[in-house]
């Protein structure tokens, strides 16, 4: 079976900078790492090569320095892996970003499932596996929270809404979004790293893609423009109050009504 898994380099720091001008995080020279939701769809990955057998690969797409998501990756045991860089692709909304990674698949020959995470911890749209998946013409299935069943020609799985869980049957090729917690992510092995320092990543442009039309990628190819992106004020206002229940419990109604909650 060839299973390939959506990795994103996500900022390991909620304290990033944003383009005033084009309304995007500006990334280089962040600290980053593996987008937390992406370790539970490579370990998808991972468990099910075990018991099926077959390969493991990576894709990503960013600068240069998501290389080294890709390389841990390789240390916790995918077999093979994808850079899609090129400042074309930059700035893209989550249909653009959709589509790029989509191409990049095409490029990647025969593959029997996809496995993306959720989400990720900067975006948070939850919506790019999925519109991948519209992409390739290929059936797909969100908040998966269990593999129920591998088989030759389809895989079972349970998928976990709002009000039920759901069990469904989806043929391959096809994609899947993991939820948090589907298993618990291996730690990267350092004889892995060791054996893997000199592994090829194999680096993908526009210019590899069949489609090269410039107007179908990063900004050019977004119908969604950000007007405009700030992080959070931090707030580290506190209070200790002290009392027996009665009174604190009148003191916080105060509070409540004084901030107008209630």
């Amino acid at each position: 079976m060839n299973i390939l898994v959506c990795i994103k380099q996500v900022p390991g720091t909620s304290k990033v900078e944003v383009d005033p001008g084009t309304g995007v995080l500006k990334r280089d020279g962040v600290d980053s790492k593996m987008n937390p939701y992406d370790l539970y769809a490579l370990e998808t990955a991972l468990r099910i090569r075990e018991s099926k057998g077959g390969t493991v690969k990576v894709l990503s797409m960013g600068p240069s320095q998501a290389l080294s998501i890709i390389k841990e990756a390789f240390t916790m045991g995918a077999d093979e892996g994808t850079l899609l860089s090129d400042r074309k692709f930059g700035g893209a909304d989550v249909l653009a970003t959709s589509y790029t990674i989509a191409q990049g698949v095409k490029e990647m020959g025969d593959i029997d499932l996809i496995v993306c995470g959720k989400q990720t911890t900067d975006g948070d749209t939850a919506q790019v596996g999925a519109e991948m998946a519209e992409w390739l013409n290929i059936p797909h299935v969100t908040n998966v929270k269990r593999i129920v069943e591998l088989k030759d020609k389809s895989v079972t799985v349970e998928m976990d809404m709002p009000e039920s869980i759901e069990t469904v049957n989806i043929a391959y090729p096809c994609l899947i979004t993991v939820e948090k917690g589907i298993f618990e992510p291996r730690l990267p092995s350092y004889k892995k790293k060791l054996e893997t320092k000199d592994k090829e990543i194999k680096i993908l442009s526009l210019n590899d893609f069949k489609d090269k039309n410039e107007k179908n990628y990063g900004l050019n190819g977004s119908p969604t423009q950000v007007e405009r992106i700030f992080p959070p004020e931090v707030n580290d206002q506190r209070e200790l109050w002290t009392g027996n229940s009665s009174e604190l419990s009148e003191k916080i109604e105060c509070k409540l009504k004084e901030l107008k909650f209630i």
